[in-house]
């Protein structure tokens, strides 16, 4: 397996745990120790270490259900034992009943450790929708 096929499919490892809330499946993509960090797209949603990364991932499984998560646009840059994936892809939920799908955008920074790809950090965003298509900012206007 090559390294850009080994690095996705930890992301398909990852989508495969979230959907089951399996978060001990989950947290066993990232390395080992506290050297972990997790941003997501809520304002409080800045963790670093595992507690704080766990418990992120555990309020998710309690808000919503994830049924899918769709891979868009990716990028995958190897140097040596270190990676960055930038993709970009649509989660399907279930919240209470209703469907929801959400556009996010991630980046993943990656180590190579033995023969395994380990998480190190995951960034998460949504798009500013208030910034127009060519415009370098947003305009504060929703």
């Amino acid at each position: 397996m090559t390294d850009h096929n080994a690095i996705m499919a930890t992301l398909e490892e990852y989508a495969d745990a979230y959907c089951a809330k399996d978060l001990d499946r989950l947290m066993a993509i990232f390395v080992e120790g506290e050297g972990i960090s997790l941003i997501g797209t809520g304002a409080d949603e800045l963790c670093s270490g595992r507690s704080q990364v766990a418990g992120v991932f555990e309020r998710n499984f309690r808000d919503a259900t994830a049924k899918q998560f769709a891979w868009k646009w990716k990028d995958i840059a190897v140097h040596g034992t270190a990676a960055t994936v930038a993709v970009t892809l649509d989660i399907h939920l279930d919240i209470a009943g209703e469907s929801l799908t959400v556009p996010v955008r991630w980046t993943v920074s990656l180590v190579k450790i033995g023969d395994d790809w380990k998480w190190v950090h995951r960034h998460a965003s949504a798009a500013a929708g208030s910034q127009d298509e060519g415009a370098a900012y947003p305009t504060g206007e929703s």
